[in-house]
């Protein structure tokens, strides 16, 4: 695909890029093969400017933070990744009140909100995404999610014009949100906290993370949880019952850890990762009769 225009752009503004950029490099699961092309905003204006030029010359976009929820195909994204990483800003608006741009990372957001006395957020401590990535798929953890802490959100919408919506219009539930929805791209979150004692809640985020890193298996490169959790069960309980932990396709295999993590246990494909997912599924199905949903989503060619 040509992609000219947004090399020319990018050289005119000054924004980041690399051609024929390997998505295994920009994903958690470090699986995917190459983008035509990625580039790296720094503002909601470079960002808006990169998606304009794209619509005009009809060149398909796609957005990642940390690329921690999804799972890239072997054959590469068509067309343009923008990553946000680089749109990072987290500045404190008033008392309570913290606003991020989309491609901050969840923990630098816990970790500022720790420093200044905010509680609220240590729930999210640990959680690998971007600020962005988060809200989209309400993320949460240890009875905890995005719904509970986000004050109101700005995106953009197909027609690149800026939306702002309070949180009652997210339509926020069990990982899902309006902008999976709706296509709309979160340029930042604002976030209403409390004010709380800063020692509790450093020891609290610790105490996260040290669970996390006992019951999970953050040593090997995953997407996190890879199902959503059925009505009535854990995901990660049926599959342990069924006798899958351990079990692998290629070099992508159900965690010994933790049985509702796929993990790339080394040199691990999107086909090995997918042919795993469905054994997984028939197999839960089968011995249990309960449909698993995944959490992962699948993109590319």
């Amino acid at each position: 695909m040509k992609v000219d225009s947004l090399v020319a752009l990018s050289e005119k503004l000054k924004i980041k890029y690399s051609l024929n950029e390997p998505m295994a490099h920009h994903t958690s699961f470090k699986i995917g093969g190459a983008a035509d092309i990625a580039l790296f905003p720094e503002s909601q204006q470079q960002l808006t400017e990169i998606l304009k030029t794209a619509k005009e010359n009809g060149i398909p976009c796609t957005v990642l933070g940390k690329g921690c929820n999804v799972l890239v195909s072997d054959g590469g994204i068509e067309g343009a990744v923008i990553i946000t990483l680089l749109m990072q800003q987290i500045i404190l608006v008033n008392e309570t009140v913290i606003l991020a741009e989309a491609g901050a990372t969840l923990a630098s957001v816990c970790r500022f909100a720790r420093d200044n006395s905010l509680t609220g957020l240590e729930f999210a401590y640990g959680i690998p995404a971007t600020v962005g990535g988060a809200l989209y798929m309400n993320a949460g953890a240890y009875g905890g999610d995005m719904s509970m802490v986000v004050k109101s959100a700005t995106s953009l919408n197909k027609n690149l014009e800026q939306i702002c919506r309070k949180n009652e219009e997210m339509d926020l539930g069990y990982r899902k949100s309006v902008y999976e929805e709706n296509g709309e791209i979160v340029t930042s979150v604002v976030f209403n906290l409390e004010v709380g004692d800063k020692e509790k809640i450093s020891t609290d985020m610790e105490a996260i993370m040290a669970k996390r890193k006992k019951s999970q298996p953050l040593e090997y490169p995953s997407a996190g949880s890879t199902f959503k959790r059925p009505e009535g069960y854990f995901a990660a309980a049926l599959i342990d019952e069924c006798g899958l932990k351990g079990f692998g396709v290629g070099g992508a295999q159900v965690s010994e850890k933790h049985a509702g993590f796929v993990i790339n246990n080394g040199g691990a494909t999107c086909n090995d990762v997918l042919t795993l997912i469905e054994n997984i599924k028939s197999v839960v199905k089968e011995k249990r009769g309960v449909t698993l949903n995944t959490e992962v989503i699948h993109i590319g060619r």
